[in-house]
C-alpha cells in the first residue's frame, strides 16, 4: 500500500511580512501533479495544517479547495492536528468526511481508535494521534504518572494497545529527540517537549510532523516530512521533498522522497551594495527569489531597503557584516543563543545581574514554573 506523507502546510503563513499563500497554492498544486503521477492509495497530512489556531478566511479556502481534490481522487487522507492548530477546528465535520474517504483527527480524548485498511499483504491499521501536551493526557489516565511529553506521548501509545503481528502505522505531532530544527519552528523551554523515539518502535511506519527539515530519527521508518516551502532563511542550503512510502509485507516499508520546486526559492546573498547590484552579478541571479542580503559595507546605505528592492523585488530581510556589527557580536558573547535552550538562557541572565548561579532550589523551581507556563496550566 503506497501512501504520500506531507505535513507542515502551515496555510496563512508570513514570512517576514511576506504573505505566502500565492507560494502555498503553487506548490499544492504541484503536490496533486506528482500524487496523480505517483498514484498512492492514501496522502497523510501531519499536522500544523493551518500557521494560526484562528486560520484566515484564505487560508481556509485554500485548504478546502486542495483536500476537495484529493477526495476526487478517491484517496484515503489523513489528517491530524498539529500545535499551530485547533484540534477542534480541524475535527469539525469529521464524522461526515469519513463517508469521502477523508480521515480527520478527533479531539484527544483519551483513546486512538485505528482506521484499517486492506491490501494484498493482508490489514494495515492507521492510528492518527494529533498534538498532545502532558495536560492533555493526563485528565484521561488520572492513576498513571505523567510528568513529561515522553511520558504522555508513551501513555497514549500504550493504550491504543497496539497488534504486533499486524502492520501498523502511526500519524503523530512531536518533537522526536535527536531532530535538527529550523529557526522557523517553535522552540519549547528547555527541551521539555522530546519524546524518544523507541516509544514508537511498534510502528512499522511513523509519519511525523512537528520538524521542519525532511529527515528520519532513529531508523528511516521515524520520518519527518519537513514543509513543503522553506520558511525560514536557515533552510536556505536545503532542498524540500514529499516522502513516498510503500508498505509491503510486516515490517518492510520503503521510502523515497520527490522534489519540490517553489514558486520562488529563499536565498542569501553577501557582499558590498557595489557589488550586489551591478549588473554583472546580479544578471545570472533568480532576482524574483525571496533573499536575505547581508551588506559588508562599513558605513550604512541610505535607504538601503528601497534601493535593493530596485534589483530584488522580494527581499525579505538585510543584515550588516562589518566591523561595528562583528564587535557587537563580540559584546554579547561568541556562543549562538539560538542553540541555548531558554533555562540556560535564564540562568545566565540571573548570574549575570546577581554574580552568582542559581540554587539547586532556584533551578527546580524555575525549570517547574517554565513547563507550567508553556502548557498552559496557570
Amino acid at each position: 500500500m503506497k501512501f504520500v506523507h506531507l505535513s507542515d502546510l502551515h496555510i496563512g503563513k508570513r514570512v517576514n511580512d511576506f504573505s505566502m499563500l500565492e507560494d502555498q497554492e503553487y506548490i499544492l498544486n504541484q503536490i496533486i501533479s506528482l500524487i496523480d503521477e505517483e498514484a498512492p492509495e492514501g496522502v497523510i497530512l501531519a499536522g500544523d495544517i493551518y500557521d494560526k489556531s484562528l486560520p484566515s478566511a484564505e487560508a481556509v479556502q485554500l485548504f478546502d479547495h486542495f483536500l476537495v481534490r484529493l477526495a476526487r481522487r478517491k484517496l484515503k487522507v489523513f489528517v491530524i492536528s498539529g500545535n499551530h492548530d485547533s484540534p477542534e477546528r480541524i475535527a469539525f465535520g469529521s464524522r461526515l468526511m469519513h463517508h469521502s474517504g477523508v480521515y480527520m483527527s478527533p479531539v484527544y480524548q483519551g483513546e486512538v481508535e485505528p482506521v484499517e485498511l486492506s491490501d494484498e499483504y493482508g490489514k494495515l491499521r492507521v492510528y492518527m494521534l494529533p498534538f498532545i501536551k502532558p495536560a492533555h493526557v493526563r485528565r484521561f489516565f488520572p492513576e498513571t504518572e505523567i510528568t513529561d511529553y515522553a511520558s504522555a506521548v508513551a501513555t497514549a501509545v500504550e493504550a491504543m494497545a497496539i497488534d504486533p503481528s499486524q502492520r501498523n502505522l502511526l500519524v503523530a505531532h512531536q518533537f522526536v529527540t535527536g531532530a535538527l530544527r529550523s529557526e522557523s519552528e517553535d522552540i519549547n523551554v528547555g527541551g521539555i517537549d522530546n519524546v524518544p523515539a523507541e516509544i514508537f518502535e511498534v510502528f512499522d511506519y511513523v509519519a511525523l510532523g512537528h520538524i521542519h527539515r525532511p529527515q528520519h530519527v532513529y531508523k528511516e521508518t521515524i520520518r519527518y516530512a519537513g514543509t513543503p516551502l522553506k520558511y525560514s532563511f536557515s533552510e536556505a542550503g536545503y532542498d524540500k521533498s514529499l516522502t513516498v512510502i510503500e508498505c509491503r509485507e510486516k515490517g518492510h516499508c520503503l521510502l523515497r522522497t520527490l522534489p519540490l520546486k517553489p514558486l520562488r526559492d529563499l536565498l542569501e546573498i553577501k557582499g558590498s551594495y557595489m557589488t550586489l547590484t551591478a549588473r554583472d552579478f546580479y544578471q545570472g541571479l533568480d532576482t524574483k527569489a525571496y533573499y536575505h542580503v547581508t551588506l559588508t559595507d562599513e558605513e550604512d546605505i541610505p535607504d538601503a531597503v528601497g534601493k535593493l528592492r530596485a534589483v530584488y523585488p522580494n527581499l525579505m530581510k538585510l543584515d550588516y557584516d562589518n566591523q561595528r556589527t562583528r564587535s557587537n557580536r563580540e559584546i554579547l558573547g561568541d556562543e549562538d543563543v539560538d542553540q541555548k535552550s531558554p533555562l540556560v538562557l535564564f540562568q545566565e541572565f540571573y548570574e549575570q545581574q546577581n554574580n552568582q548561579p542559581l540554587s539547586e532550589d532556584q533551578l527546580e523551581f524555575t525549570a517547574a514554573l517554565m513547563e507550567t507556563i508553556w502548557e498552559g496550566e496557570v
